[in-house]
């Protein structure tokens, strides 16, 4: 369990020096193969979908297993470098907020055609539809979501269940982008990899919550108005887990977000969360600020969490109960024909 938290701890320093990969990601090349599997996997059913997501989780679990048992033969450093190379593949803080910088720039530089071209790096909403306050809600609502999705996530199951369970995680949120929306190709195909994905962030979305409350202070904000938000607002949401992260994001930056959402195949009108006005530039430049104190803050709690795991397990085999060897040793054989 060190060489967990060695392992986080590396990937965390990683991921804030060097961001995603720009050229061959490993979950861009997870997703052109998950594509190539589609094509010859689609059907218009929701058991086409369970049979398509169950199998390629399954082979990304059962690689991961083979990875961290590699490297546990070879020593703990070896682990510890099978855990910070699966946790820096899922992590996507870092260019997460980076992207969210550059928006805000755009913005504030009156460069719309830019924002357009750069928001589907951070969101699936149509851009073409979108003006500059449009544009600063999307990239707002995004962050918020993202937060939980592609940083406090891997930590949670990095720290919980290290290569394999981090590996799974990041495969299952990259099939919900694929195929998880509600459009008519994948209304059914898509609905097994919506749901797992939804159970998988059940936990992270929620200490996403908690630490936006914590620290709201960061950005000026109240604690209180977070709690409240998430508390009032978050179960409006279609979403059981965006809302959780957006709406305790709307009530820390005390601004509004929801309304009309325009994707590629539906307009679709979410709730109102959050008691504010409408976000601005400076919103989402807090949102970015804010965005990075939780993902420290979860850094250190990962950490953290994986180390006093490594204590337990340690202090079973060093307690009381722990096997001893017999103090009486053994009699050596004796040789025939000796007396003893």
């Amino acid at each position: 369990m060190f060489a967990r938290a060695s392992g986080i701890a590396a990937a965390v320093v990683a991921d804030i020096v060097f961001g995603d990969p720009r050229r061959g990601h490993p979950v861009a090349l997870f997703g052109s193969a998950a594509a190539g599997v589609e094509r010859r996997t689609y059907a218009d059913t929701r058991g086409a979908g369970v049979v398509h997501t169950a199998s390629l989780l399954a082979a990304v679990g059962v690689a991961g297993v083979l990875a961290e048992r590699a490297g546990r033969r070879r020593g703990a450093v070896a682990e510890a470098a099978s855990v910070a190379a699966a946790t820096f593949v899922a992590a996507g803080g870092t260019t997460l907020c980076r992207t969210g910088e550059q928006m805000a720039a755009l913005l504030r530089g009156g460069d719309l055609d830019g924002a357009r071209a750069l928001l589907p790096s951070l969101c699936g909403r149509d851009p073409s539809a979108l003006d500059a306050p449009g544009l600063a809600r999307a990239a707002l609502e995004s962050i918020a979501e993202n937060t939980s999705d592609a940083q406090i996530g891997p930590l949670v199951w990095a720290a919980a269940g290290g290569t394999p369970a981090v590996l799974v995680y990041r495969a299952a949120n990259t099939l919900d982008a694929m195929i998880g929306s509600r459009s008519p190709r994948y209304a059914r195909f898509g609905w097994a990899a919506a749901r797992f994905d939804d159970l998988l962030n059940l936990v992270p979305a929620r200490l996403t919550g908690l630490l936006v409350v914590a620290c709201a202070p960061v950005v000026g904000g109240s604690p209180a108005a977070a709690w409240r938000a998430w508390r009032r607002d978050a179960g409006d949401h279609p979403s059981p887990n965006a809302g959780v992260a957006e709406a305790s994001f709307a009530g820390a930056l005390g601004v509004r977000l929801g309304g009309p959402t325009q994707y590629a195949h539906e307009l679709e009108i979410r709730p109102t969360l959050g008691d504010g006005r409408a976000p601005d530039v400076d919103d989402l430049v807090r949102a970015v600020r804010l965005s990075r104190a939780v993902q420290g803050l979860a850094a250190a709690l990962a950490v953290s969490a994986a180390c006093r795991s490594g204590r337990r397990a340690s202090a079973r085999w060093s307690g009381p109960f722990r096997p001893r060897r017999s103090r009486l040793r053994r009699r050596p054989e004796l040789s025939p024909g000796v007396a003893p």
